[in-house]
């Protein structure tokens, strides 16, 4: 009998011990898998904080720059971009967000050209975008035809700065706004000069040179005073509203930016045109959900066939180009 029951005892410190031994090591392991798991979600959080920095990284650095494979210049888009210019080399293009209209600022080296001034309410507007800019003065002021969306805010324009050279067509139309703005121009004893094809001159250090003017009074469209600027390695082609027999009447050079022609309109922009001109950048001033259908579907589909990137107002607000 006493041996049954020392048996019996050293039987039940057995299993006393390895129960003792297997839950020991079921909580080591317990421990080391909560602490790999600690460690992989920590590394997560980790890995997903960094990717968070890393993001935030890139919207602070990017802001309103936008991408763009033309290496050459720099593209920010937003009314954002109107503020005041702290360094005055190289060259900015500002295509105003005037709705259904046009007005361009160019400042080259602290030179300055205005070409259009967007539609009768758009002056005021105008004047202070100029103005916070910190510009007083616009050395070559365009009117590049006298329709309302283009001449508009000239007047505005004409008394608040000091105006160098001012281009027009040689024509003339009776409205309400054309008359506001001759007689902007006569108070300050300034006059009106009509390029010619080919004439040439300076915005800072940039080349401009006039490439079509029109003086047919049945369509002042086609009196649109176009000019090419060109700056370092880099041109731009400036063409208000002309219109498809204007791109006929000559060969045109293979420019880096184009202005879309009259907001998009099909009766610009002809493929035989673009396919001269070969722009890698097309920016289109117009207003979204005009009443005209601007710009028409076929020059979109035309434009992206051949592989140009397309800038609107409509879409990106104001479109500032910069170049060193």
């Amino acid at each position: 009998m006493m041996n049954n029951k020392n048996d019996n005892k050293n039987l039940k410190l057995i299993l006393g011990i390895i129960i003792a031994i297997v839950l020991f090591i079921i909580g080591i392991t317990r421990q080391n898998i909560e602490g790999i798991l600690g460690a992989q979600n920590n590394e997560d959080i980790e890995i997903a904080s960094s990717e968070e920095q890393q993001t935030d990284s890139q919207d602070i650095t990017l802001g309103n720059k936008e991408q763009t494979s033309f290496n050459k210049v720099t593209i920010e888009t937003g009314n954002d971009v109107i503020k005041k210019i702290e360094n005055q080399s190289g060259s900015r293009i500002y295509y105003f967000d005037v709705g259904q209209a046009d007005s361009i600022l160019i400042v080259n080296n602290g030179k300055t050209m205005l070409i259009d001034a967007g539609n009768n309410e758009d002056g005021d507007m105008l004047v202070n975008y100029i103005k916070t800019l910190g510009i007083s003065k616009i050395d070559v002021l365009v009117g590049t035809h006298p329709h309302e969306d283009h001449i508009g805010g000239l007047d505005n324009i004409i008394k608040a700065f000091d105006i160098g050279t001012i281009y027009m067509p040689k024509v003339q139309t009776n409205t309400k706004t054309f008359e506001e703005v001759i007689d902007a121009i006569s108070e300050k004893d300034l006059k009106v000069t009509t390029p010619k094809i080919g004439d040439k001159f300076t915005v800072g250090n940039a080349n401009c040179e006039v490439m079509s003017i029109g003086d047919d009074k049945s369509n002042l469209n086609t009196t649109s005073i176009v000019i090419r600027m060109v700056y370092k390695d880099v041109s731009y082609l400036f063409t208000g509203d002309m219109e498809t027999s204007n791109e006929s009447t000559r060969q045109w050079p293979q420019t880096d930016i184009l202005k879309v022609a009259h907001h998009g309109s099909k009766s610009s922009s002809s493929e035989k045109f673009l396919k001269q001109v070969m722009p890698k950048i097309a920016v289109i001033q117009v207003e979204k959900g005009n009443s005209y259908g601007h710009p028409h579907d076929v020059i979109i589909k035309r434009l992206e066939k051949m592989g140009i990137e397309i800038y609107r107002n409509d879409l990106k607000q104001t479109i500032l180009i910069k170049q060193k």
